[in-house]
């Protein structure tokens, strides 16, 4: 199967504009299967976007909140309505299940409906003065043009959670995704230019980073930048925003893990642990990597556990019956292997798992692997490997399990499955993370609540829900006199 040569373009000031270079986009269930051609930016498109963002948010900001409910309101129906279809070719591109790719398109569009009533929602504070007569009226106000740069693992939910409350709150945008999953981004941007919303004050910039990564982060005009990514990227990003006194919000990854005491129900314990571990092929920051199991029940849990991973159905994304489908490219499946290898060499028991496999189209296929006998400071249990790649660490009681799930210098989120409210609610309040899930899985959340972590994995206010004001609004304190 072949794309029909038609080039996608990028979004420009209420324009579609060629850029200078084009690249395939790629099914990493079948690499023969073009999914579409997309055009990449340079440096003086990129500059061309942020203009006009900036010439766009000097009205956009005062615009009527019933007009942006509508146009959120509008984008966030079209993606309910065509979320088989937008979810199918999220699968073909990215390549999680077709089951989750219609799972996050309609995640997509649940987010743009919240913040349509959002949009409505938007109060302030009348509070008395300590001085008689007077009255302090506390307001949000549009920070000015964003910058959003989001990775491949998402590729329409983490824009559609930046892009909404930007809108939302009276902000312009300029919108780069990442350079794997441009088919997504695309079709985010073509149902948003197809509002009333005026020229401008949306734009997509498709490129490499290198090439209008560095122009976005400086340009002086770009007042906030919100990014989801590697951590290195992540630092480059926050000195540059921070030397301009521009607003950052950055979430880069996670370790997380997962505790199962004695006294958890096995086949909870064996479900969360497989869904948070491997669904979407382990390429979720909130991934559960870590899974630290108590020894009263240590072995009745692996061994059900490795039943289970043997029993994955690994396949073409939009296979019916497949359950984690491919690496999205052949770089991270390189690191995938990469770090598989590290884990024998450092001493773990490679339990089940860990081999490139061949199906019946070209692909970028991994057994879902399962470490055992490890320990806590292995590399393995210390970096996110950010794939089908799991390991189990064994301990002796709760407290030792809280030592180890806290020692990791990253905190997104983490878990915990057991019976009892005493341990609970001792974890909801010791973890150190920014969500606790108690018999769940640590990967998976809701789109009216704050997202976010602790420690190295998040910088900034949180994402999401109403908390996202925090970032995409500024405070100002009025008072007044008769």
């Amino acid at each position: 199967m072949t794309d029909s040569g038609f080039i996608h373009r990028n979004y420009l000031g209420g324009e579609w504009v060629a850029g200078p270079d084009q690249v395939a986009d790629l099914n990493p269930s079948d690499t023969n299967d073009v999914v579409g051609h997309y055009t990449h930016a340079d440096a003086a498109q990129a500059r061309a976007a942020v203009a006009a963002a900036h010439a766009a948010f000097a009205s956009w900001q005062y615009s009527p909140i019933q007009q942006r409910f509508e146009v959120l309101d509008q984008i966030g129906a079209e993606l309910l309505a065509r979320r088989d279809e937008l979810g199918q070719l999220l699968s073909r591109e990215e390549g999680k299940t077709r089951a989750e790719g219609i799972a996050e398109v309609a995640r997509a569009g649940h987010v743009f409906k919240f913040f349509a009533g959002e949009a409505v929602r938007h109060g302030g504070e009348l509070l008395p003065s300590t001085r008689p007569g007077v009255t302090v009226e506390v307001t949000r106000e549009p920070v000015g043009p964003v910058c959003i740069i989001t990775p491949w693992n998402f590729p329409i939910a983490i824009p559609s959670w930046k892009i909404a409350p930007a809108l939302c709150y009276g902000n312009s945008v300029v919108f780069k995704p990442a350079e794997l999953v441009p088919a997504s981004a695309w079709a985010l941007a073509e149902i948003i230019a197809r509002t009333p919303l005026p020229k401008g004050v949306f734009n997509l910039v498709m490129g490499r980073g290198s090439v209008v990564g560095g122009e976005l982060v400086n340009a002086p005009e770009i007042r906030a930048i919100s990014f989801t990514g590697s951590a290195a990227t992540g630092s480059t990003i926050a000195a540059a925003a921070v030397a301009r006194r521009a607003r950052i919000q950055l979430e880069m990854g996670g370790k997380n893990p997962l505790l199962i005491l004695d006294d958890a129900d096995l086949a909870t314990a064996v479900n969360v642990a497989v869904n948070g571990a491997y669904f979407s092929t382990g390429q979720r920051c909130t991934a559960s990597s870590r899974i630290i199991v108590t020894e009263g029940i240590h072995a009745r849990f692996l061994a059900a556990l490795t039943e289970r991973v043997a029993a994955l159905r690994v396949g073409h994304a939009l296979a019916p019956d497949t359950e984690i489908g491919p690496v999205v490219d052949e770089r991270q499946l390189a690191v995938d292997l990469d770090y598989i290898e590290i884990g024998r060499r450092e001493g773990a028991k490679l339990q089940r798992g860990g081999r490139q496999l061949q199906r019946q189209h070209p692909g970028h296929y991994l057994e879902p692997a399962l470490f055992t006998e490890t320990t806590p400071g292995m590399r393995i249990n210390q970096e996110e490997i950010f794939g089908p790649v799991a390991s189990v660490i064994r301990v002796r009681n709760y407290e030792e399990a809280l030592q180890v799930a806290n020692d990791v210098p990253v905190g997104l989120s983490s878990g915990i499955v057991t019976g009892s409210l005493k341990y609970a609610a001792d974890f909801r309040r010791r973890s150190q993370a920014g969500m606790v899930m108690v018999n769940v899985p640590t990967a998976g959340v809701d789109y009216h609540v704050p997202f976010g972590g602790r420690k190295e994995s998040s910088y900034g206010p949180r994402e999401q829900g109403r908390y996202a004001a925090e970032f995409y609004s500024s405070v100002k304190t009025s008072y007044i006199a008769p």
